[in-house]
């Protein structure tokens, strides 16, 4: 049995058309697939771990010494640069500021101990002072 529909222009249709609403939640459901697997992806980032906690500057004064292999040594530990950088503000906020001592080595390279010293200048230490001065004396290379 064939439906026929009828051409009454004077009967209003009752019907909903449904199909775009279908199309609509169809689109709105691919596009909620799509994007939920984005939002729940996660990215490894790799924290640092905490490293050994650094000693605290002497609050007199702290020597700053190279030696002729130039390892740059802080009250006779061995440091590097960063670690000397963060060791020179730390002593910035004590109050009152200690002295910085510079020792270097007479066989020590100048590049070494100009890098040292650029270091020190960066970091705006006031209270700096240059010691045991009298090894240059007799000093021929």
């Amino acid at each position: 049995m064939a439906m026929t529909a009828t051409t009454d222009s004077d009967v209003p249709i009752g019907s909903l058309n449904t199909t775009p609403l279908i199309d609509i939640m169809l689109v709105l459901l691919v596009m909620f697939i799509i994007t939920i697997p984005l939002q729940t992806h996660a990215v490894k980032v790799a924290l640092p771990t905490p490293g050994p906690q650094l000693p605290h500057p002497n609050s007199d004064f702290n020597t700053l010494s190279v030696a002729p292999s130039g390892q740059i040594g802080w009250n006779g530990a061995p440091v590097d640069l960063v670690t000397l950088r963060t060791y020179l503000d730390l002593t910035r906020t004590m109050t009152p500021e200690p002295e910085l001592h510079i020792a270097a080595d007479p066989y020590a390279r100048y590049a070494r101990v100009d890098e040292m010293l650029a270091v020190v200048k960066r970091s705006a230490v006031t209270k700096v002072g240059f010691v045991d001065n009298e090894r240059y004396a007799h000093f021929t290379r």
